[in-house]
């Protein structure tokens, strides 16, 4: 079968080093599986040592190393799994992510207007356009989190969409990936890419098995 051909999508992976160093790099590769990227890439930065650094680093250094239109963020933990449930009409944003579920208090999943918001998820296409534009903020936490998808889907959404970016619809994003099992996405069954649901219930569980398996995988 033809690979699907995605010249303008940089698929990567940014951690700290040493950081599942073999499962990372075999998630690249199994993101592979049936598409051809513009480019791939594998950073491990010195100065990413926790999670909240590593926040820091996808809104200030994963930019500078994306040449082509859009990225596809993956980690040990997330990636692709059902290539063929590409779609091209997810080049129309310029974020695209796992659905979120409604949130169980008054602050979480929520734009500067305290507006809900239903997508978000660090596994992701993303617009070059995006990632530059989010660099220019200024770094700060949010009720005590530093989470970059939250930075960029909730705390700066209005900004964002007023400089011309558009995030998909929960519509949309629940094809693209799934983490946790919501109402919305129950008629999915072969998302693009997963994320780890760190409860480990639902269909997710057989993806979290494949990513358990990763370090053995021959890459075939």
């Amino acid at each position: 079968m033809e690979k699907i051909k995605l010249p303008q999508v940089t698929l990567i992976a940014l951690t700290g080093i040493g950081y599942r160093t073999d499962e990372t790099a075999h998630a690249l590769e199994y993101s592979q599986k049936g598409i051809e990227f513009g480019a791939v890439k594998y950073i491990q930065l010195g100065h990413v040592t926790g999670i909240d650094e590593w926040s820091k680093a996808i809104i200030y250094d994963l930019p500078k190393y994306i040449e082509t239109e859009f990225c596809l963020l993956v980690h040990e933990n997330g990636f692709v799994v059902n290539p063929d449930s590409w779609r091209n009409d997810w080049l129309d944003y310029d974020f695209i992510g796992a659905p979120w579920p409604l949130p169980q208090d008054d602050f979480s999943y929520r734009d500067e207007e305290g507006n809900i918001v239903r997508v978000g998820n660090s596994v992701s296409l993303r617009s070059k356009k995006l990632l530059d534009l989010i660099a220019t903020k200024e770094w700060k936490s949010y009720y005590g989190n530093y989470n970059e998808d939250g930075f960029i889907c909730c705390h700066n959404r209005k900004w964002l969409e007023s400089k011309g970016c558009r995030f998909a619809p929960i519509e949309e994003a629940k094809w693209f990936s799934r983490e946790l099992e919501i109402p919305e996405n129950a008629d999915v069954d072969k998302p693009f890419c997963f994320h780890y649901n760190k409860e480990k219930t639902g269909r997710n569980k057989e993806f979290e098995h494949l990513q358990e398996s990763l370090v053995s995988w021959d890459g075939k």
